[in-house]
């Protein structure tokens, strides 16, 4: 008989086998199992090819227990996949080629799974019994290797933490799966969602930016849905989200978390305060402030401390370790969107950026959009274009070939926007006459679900802040201060008493210096 390799599922079945029984020993239990069930929907598999269909997406070769049951489903897994008559007669078969059939029991221990089966009726709750106690196994198996090296005074615990965490939401991801939905629930819950909208006197069906033009066409941020914002270097990219994220998290109370990859969370929230203070991010950066000025950044700033907004600076994120980190803040604080600044600072991360860079970027957009899906959030991921804009005559305007490094991300995302500034480029006038000094605009050049549009938008480069065309400002000295809307925790010696609702997730980069501003005459961005 031909030697053959072990097989994958084999060396898996052997390694949790090996670290759950000792544990067992010790507590003097035996791992989760249920044999005769196993026995019956394996005999239930060569005797009927519908108990085949109904359950082969239920389980895998690790989900039973006896080794000989992993042999034997092995063999039936692969005569499904190539279309092959399932019974007693081809499995045995296929064991044999393998070289698997004495370890499987042989012929005779085949044909006495098949006399166990008194009727199939049942298959798919058999199944989901095997499918549970593999889980239950499984999460011993992660508990041990955890509990393990948590003993291990070389282990890093932040390291573990991530390990644990990983491992946990991959036996979820491996063992759940979502069954097929008939057309009566979807429609239902479509009329739902129509109906919803109607009684919404604004129109939005999704998540508000807080810029009319842009929800009037957008009808907000679809929930599920993939959108990229890209640009050129200078142009406002994060600009833009954050006052996007202070509209809805301050406006709208929808909480927002924003993972930013370059820059520290303090700078991000400094450049929040001057937006909404309307005090120049220089002042604010050299401390300089008059008296009025520090009045009215107390008063001004406390809705923004109130804010459900959540910062992860985390430098260098994989996509891993995004999709760990929004399941957790969407189960603590609900959130409702989230603001990746930006993917080309992203690594795929796990192994699978061993390609050349457009793949792991094509990795880490499909992941963006997976992810967006899973947790019903609208994902805002900003982009860099490439430096053909640049070279490009005319007005530069950019156009979905100039997305960097990946055609994937124009094929990913349900929505391409594209930020761009006539007059960074000199082009005082628009095409109507009208000036475009202090004029930012959002050019929509994919809209998987409406219409294609140019949304300008007024930019007020002193504070980095993007507001509608038609809402007027003042930034004159001490304009719109009230100081009796002044906060009694917020005395001008004494800051904020209370413990704002805007949260960070630190890491190094809050050391960083602060050089987000270079000079009173230069546009942050």
């Amino acid at each position: 008989m031909e030697e053959q390799q072990p097989n994958n599922s084999r060396r898996v079945g052997a390694r949790t086998k090996n670290i759950i029984l000792p544990l067992a020993n010790e507590m003097g239990k035996i791992p989760p199992q249920a044999i005769d069930v196993e026995q019956a929907v394996l005999g239930a598999m060569m005797l009927d090819k519908n108990a085949v269909t109904d359950t082969i997406d239920m389980l895998s070769a690790e989900s039973f227990y006896d080794p000989k049951h992993t042999y034997i489903y092995g063999a039936i897994r692969e005569l499904f996949g190539t279309s092959n008559p399932i019974d007693l007669l081809t499995v045995a078969e296929k064991l044999k080629q393998r070289g698997e059939l004495e370890a499987s029991g042989g012929v005779v221990y085949l044909s006495s799974l098949t006399q166990r089966v008194g009727s199939v009726a049942h298959i798919e709750y058999h199944a989901r019994i095997i499918s549970q106690k593999h889980i239950q196994r499984e999460i011993i198996r992660m508990c041990s290797e955890t509990l393990r090296d948590a003993y291990d005074e070389t282990s890093d615990v932040f390291e573990l933490l991530t390990k644990a965490e990983g491992a946990l939401f991959g036996i979820a991801e491996n063992n759940m799966k979502k069954s097929v939905s008939t057309m009566n629930i979807v429609v239902s819950e479509a009329i739902k969602e129509i109906e919803q909208a109607a009684k919404n006197s604004d129109g939005l069906s999704g998540v508000p930016t807080g810029f009319r033009k842009l929800d009037e066409l957008t009808s907000g941020w679809q929930r599920s849905d993939m959108i990229v914002i890209a640009a050129r270097p200078a142009m406002g990219k994060t600009a833009f989200v954050l006052s996007m994220a202070r509209n809805t998290a301050v406006d709208f109370n929808m909480g927002v978390a924003i993972f930013s990859l370059e820059m520290s969370s303090v700078q991000l929230v400094k450049r929040l305060i001057s937006a909404e203070s309307m005090i120049s991010a220089e002042k604010l950066r050299k401390g300089k402030l008059e008296e009025y000025e520090f009045q009215q950044l107390y008063s001004r700033v406390t809705k923004l401390a109130e804010a459900p907004i959540y910062i992860d600076d985390t430098p260098g994120l994989s996509v891993f370790d995004l999709r760990a980190k929004c399941r957790r803040l969407k189960m603590q604080y609900d959130i409702q969107m989230v603001i990746i600044d930006y993917l080309q600072l992203m690594s795929a991360g796990g192994g699978k950026g061993t390609g050349n860079r457009e793949q792991e970027i094509s990795t880490i957009s499909r992941s963006i959009k997976e992810i967006a899906k899973e947790l019903n959030v609208p994902i805002i991921a900003l982009s860099q274009l490439s430096r053909s804009v640049e070279t490009r005559g005319g007005d530069k305007r950019p156009v979905l070939s100039d997305l960097r490094e990946s055609g994937a991300i124009e094929q990913d995302a349900d929505i391409v926007g594209f930020l761009y500034r006539p007059e960074y480029y000199g082009i005082t006038t628009a095409e109507d006459g009208s000036s475009n000094e202090g004029v930012g605009e959002i050019i929509i050049a994919k809209h998987r679900n409406g219409g294609l549009e140019n949304v300008r938008m007024r930019f007020v480069g002193k504070y980095a802040r993007f507001e509608n065309m038609e809402d007027q400002y003042n930034s004159a000295p001490g304009a719109d201060f009230n100081p009796n809307a002044m906060s009694a925790g917020m005395s001008m010696n004494r800051g904020f008493d209370d413990s704002p609702r805007t949260i960070t997730l630190g890491s190094n980069m809050n050391n960083v210096p602060d050089e987000d501003f270079n000079g009173p005459d230069e546009t942050p961005f």
